[in-house]
């Protein structure tokens, strides 16, 4: 790894792929085998970083709003408060661990080769996952899920299954987090740059003599603010991937003048294609929680057991009396000093309502941390929204509008779980005097982010079944952006496994049009 500021003026790669995240890891890794690869990321290092990698500061990161933490806090229209990673390893430096793989309806309707996607998650596996120790609060868990039906019980297992099971993690037994940056240890170190704190303006597109623009190279910015350009290679196959996430790859698309025409020049950015479909199909999987009062103090856990309903729901909790970053009085995944509060609806969630928040937490009995959270993710969702600019500055945040719970179906599975738990006495959460017809509401009132948001770029609107961009040459954007509804019940695993597979699928493209020639 080197600081950006070290880069030549001018380089040449046969490929560059900018954000080195859980994607672009993986397939930095496996392109370098063959070809000379530059690797762009935004952010800093996650090593030596305890806030990343030990489980007990979980949620330190997502509480750190300094410009130089690896997290970059934004807020949705809708008025939730969510984050984006800034960090070699992206999310899988911020997130809460689970390890699971997509189901096999999902592979098959995306129209992966099953086989090499196994082989893709078995090579992620072999570096990043492991097996959680399952203590009693996780335990209890699982054994609750069984009671109340969701079966059948299927161990430990990888695997998307309906029913409950104990999934994988990529915290090791010392409480040690594995990111996707540990699979650049796959990488062939001659053929792989990696530069730290890049943060690319634009693709670079020719455009003269050509019927469709094809992009040769980006510019980029060091961390003290000079102008750097990477180029491709000449040769036909050379390529520029995108793998920035699902809010950072259309608003470079869109910087770079691959967007809806209005748009783009109402911020003056010079057209290169007018493509309406970027930013579009925008979701965040929303998320409802509960507190689990317990007499006694249970262990720290983050996600660790699921239960995979019939009904469109996954059910997770998260345990702990000290939930995060060493401190006793804290909630973790669910804690205001990580912009989660589910007290008051998304639109009043301002730095004063977090700000309260926060105050209230630190006055209250050391009885209200003992326990745990159960909490649901919706499949899909169904509902979607849209991303824009708010500036042509690439590290400023886009204006995104997730619409949860626009589409009424998204709802539907929430009365089933929730009629359960509904009268606890001691949920920190407002009541309506009406359970049964406030679900609904409740739902909308207490919505926070699972940190599952995807789409912008999605496979048939703005790329092809390969991840090539539509109607241009020489550029690809590989990450969750693609993706129309999010894979089994946390994606991590699907994205890493995405890297490693379209990067087996470029190489032996490439080779074969060698052995044609």
């Amino acid at each position: 790894m080197h600081n950006a500021t070290t880069a030549p003026d001018i380089s040449y790669y046969d490929y560059i792929i900018v954000g080195g995240g859980t994607a672009g890891c993986p397939l930095a890794a496996t392109l370098s085998q063959n070809y000379s690869v530059l690797l762009l990321e935004r952010g800093g290092s996650p090593y030596g970083n305890p806030n990343i990698t030990n489980l007990s500061a979980f949620g330190a990161a997502l509480s750190d709003t300094s410009p130089t933490s690896p997290s970059q806090r934004f807020i949705s229209e809708d008025g939730v408060i969510n984050s984006r990673a800034r960090v070699l390893g992206g999310g899988s430096c911020l997130n809460a661990g689970f390890y699971t793989r997509a189901g096999t309806d999902y592979v098959r309707e995306v129209g992966w080769d099953g086989r090499l996607v196994n082989e893709s998650y078995h090579w992620v596996e072999r570096v990043v996952a492991f097996e959680p120790p399952m203590g009693q609060w996780q335990s209890a868990v699982r054994d609750g899920l069984l009671e109340v039906g969701v079966q059948p019980y299927n161990g430990f297992t990888y695997d998307h299954i309906v029913g409950t099971k104990v999934g994988g993690t990529i915290f090791d037994r010392d409480g040690h987090r594995h990111t996707a940056a540990d699979l650049l240890q796959y990488a062939n170190p001659t053929g792989l740059t990696v530069l730290l704190h890049a943060t690319v303006h634009k693709v670079l597109f020719r455009t003269k003599g050509r019927q469709r623009p094809s992009a040769h190279g980006v510019a980029f910015r060091d961390a003290s603010g000079i102008r750097h350009r990477a180029y491709l290679t000449n040769g036909p196959r050379s390529e520029i991937i995108i793998s920035s996430g699902a809010l950072g790859s259309p608003q470079l698309l869109m910087l770079s003048g691959v967007g809806p025409a209005q748009h783009l020049q109402a911020h003056n950015i010079t057209v290169v294609l007018d493509q309406p479909m970027v930013g579009q199909g925008m979701s965040d999987n929303p998320m409802n929680s509960i507190f689990i009062p317990s007499p006694i103090p249970v262990e720290v856990s983050l996600i660790e057991v699921v239960g995979i309903t019939g009904f469109g729901s996954y059910i997770e909790a998260a345990g702990g009396e000290n939930f995060a970053g060493g401190n006793p009085r804290d909630y973790g995944m669910f804690s205001p000093k990580i912009g989660q509060l589910a007290t008051v609806p998304p639109k009043e969630r301002t730095p004063e309502a977090l700000a309260r928040a926060v105050q209230l937490m630190d006055s209250l009995e050391d009885a209200a941390f003992r326990g745990g959270f159960l909490l649901e993710k919706i499949m899909g969702p169904i509902s979607t929204g849209h991303l824009e600019l708010r500036t042509r500055n690439p590290n400023d945040n886009p204006a995104v509008t997730f619409n949860y719970f626009k589409e009424t179906l998204d709802l539907q599975s929430v009365p089933t779980l929730l009629n359960m738990t509904a009268s606890s006495p001691i949920n920190l959460l407002p009541k309506h005097a009406n359970s049964s017809t406030s679900l609904e509401q409740f739902c909308k009132d207490t919505v926070m982010t699972i940190w599952h948001y995807h789409g912008g770029c999605q496979v048939g609107r703005v790329v092809d079944t390969d991840y090539k961009v539509l109607g241009v040459d020489a550029l690809r954007v590989i990450d969750g952006s693609t993706f129309s509804y999010s894979p089994g019940t946390n994606p991590q695993a699907t994205v890493m496994m995405l890297g490693r597979y379209m990067g087996v699928r470029i190489l032996g493209e490439r080779l074969d049009a060698e052995e044609s020639k």
